[in-house]
């Protein structure tokens, strides 16, 4: 089983930005990929079925506390104890996925939402993804905000920073 889930831990712990576009059923283990992503887009057509239990094994691979994480604790019990299926618009209610979008649409919507990920410093996006993980956790503002101080400075001194920040005075001076 570990060698199974090893690809369902890789994904959800790559520093990329990870989007799933889900069209038809993701089932069980199916449904441990869509989990491990960091944005969901749902087609119409999208159903998300734990289903571990009408076949008669346990959850694995994550899938309880990732499902409970990315929804809540109410939402996990009604997919994984009470066979509850949710379809694409649903998910969205309940935090499953972020956006629910006709079936011809999804593939184009889902690369649009990657793009914009894409378009900013690799190393940037990676920090920030991390934080997010790293912060997770936090209960509280004051360690949040001390968790952000360094990375926050660091960015501060890479060239996107240095060069957004040198254009934008060269625009204000121009308009004086």
């Amino acid at each position: 089983l570990p060698d199974i889930y090893r690809g369902f831990l890789r994904v959800a712990h790559t520093t990329l930005p990870t989007v799933a576009a889900v069209n038809g059923a993701a089932v069980g283990a199916g449904m441990n990929m869509v989990l491990a992503c960091d944005l969901v887009v749902a087609g119409r057509s999208a159903r998300f079925d734990s289903r571990f239990l009408t076949i008669g094994i346990h959850p694995g691979g994550g899938h309880t506390w990732r499902l409970r994480n990315i929804t809540n604790l109410q939402t996990a019990k009604a997919m994984v104890l009470f066979e509850q299926i949710l379809d694409g618009e649903q998910a969205v209610r309940h935090g499953l996925a972020w956006d629910c979008v006709d079936d011809e649409d999804l593939v184009d919507t889902a690369v649009d939402y990657a793009a914009k990920a894409a378009g900013h410093p690799v190393e940037l996006v990676a920090v920030t993804k991390q934080t997010l993980h790293d912060t997770a956790g936090v209960t509280e503002s004051v360690p949040a905000v001390q968790l952000e101080i360094p990375p926050q400075a660091w960015s501060m001194k890479q060239p996107a920073f240095v060069e957004m920040v040198s254009r934008l005075k060269t625009r204000i001076a121009a308009r004086d």
